[in-house]
């Protein structure tokens, strides 16, 4: 039998729900109840300027709508800005940081072409002395985690974690994380308190999630996600990463290229037995 599984549904409100994300909410809803587990739903809502209350109250109309029922209140990451401060203050007592004075705009093509140099950024490269006088001056900068001094940490410890489905490239089982893969993440900054991968971890810790069912574009954030997580003492969950939903052409489903809403779905006359069917998980 089973072990209850807690599994969550975290997006961000920064637009409408589309098929991929109803398949992302099925699924981790179907896995959670056919072990008598938990749903959580978390809006991940760190960029403030991003995030509206109109795109999170459409998200809960939508998996109401779907039929899905949630455990207890939706968490919001607003609101806990201190708890991920208190991570971040760790990792820096621990010397596993350094300021950034990239601007978002940097960081942002940074993350784009991360496949191809993930090294790391120029001002990695800047001395102490620098460093201090940029910071006196009272530049704006970020945090980023120094991947070389964090890997040291480990003392040649071989990081794993469990794939529960069948990740981007057919993996299954116990999966050899590579903790450099995205380079030296940025892990906070004045202006958003926390960054993506650093509240995450922190959440699903503190939320007991013990089984993370989410796209497979998100395999190669799950091994350095398993880094954070040894450095600040964090359990690791099972992960199921799943293949993303495409439209006709082959694309995969973005908010960013306007995909088919799940209100206009419903306007349409589509039922959720209908989309349940449509997305394999009748």
């Amino acid at each position: 039998m089973l072990s209850p599984a807690t599994t969550r549904f975290a997006p961000s409100p920064t637009g409408a729900l589309h098929l991929g994300h109803a398949y992302a909410a099925l699924l981790g809803h179907r896995a959670a109840r056919e072990t008598g587990g938990r749903f959580l739903v978390r809006m991940e809502d760190l960029d403030q300027a991003r995030c509206e209350a109109r795109h999170e109250a459409g998200i809960l109309e939508d998996l109401a709508w779907l039929g899905l029922r949630w455990d207890g209140p939706v968490r919001r990451q607003s609101e806990r800005l201190a708890v991920y401060r208190v991570a971040l203050e760790a990792l820096i007592e621990e010397g596993l940081t350094y300021p950034c004075f990239c601007t978002r705009g940097a960081i942002a093509r940074e993350i784009e072409a991360i496949a191809n140099a993930p090294q790391g950024p120029d001002e990695r490269q800047l001395t102490p002395n620098e460093r201090r006088a940029r910071l006196a001056a009272g530049e704006a900068h970020a945090l980023r985690l120094d991947i070389g001094r964090a890997v040291e940490r480990l003392h040649g410890a071989e990081l794993r974690f469990e794939e529960a489905g069948r990740g981007p490239a057919g993996e299954s089982g116990m999966i050899i994380a590579q903790p450099g893969l995205l380079g030296d993440l940025v892990l906070g900054r004045k202006d958003l308190g926390a960054s993506y991968h650093l509240a995450v971890v922190v959440d699903d810790a503190d939320q007991g999630v013990s089984l993370v069912t989410r796209g497979d574009d998100l395999f190669s954030a799950t091994h350095v996600q398993r880094l954070l997580q040894a450095l600040l003492g964090l359990p690791a969950p099972r992960y199921q990463h799943h293949a993303l939903i495409r439209n006709s052409e082959g694309r995969r489903l973005a908010k960013r290229d306007h995909a088919q809403t799940l209100a206009a779905v419903r306007a349409a006359g589509i039922t959720p037995k209908e989309i349940r069917q449509q997305l394999g998980l009748g």
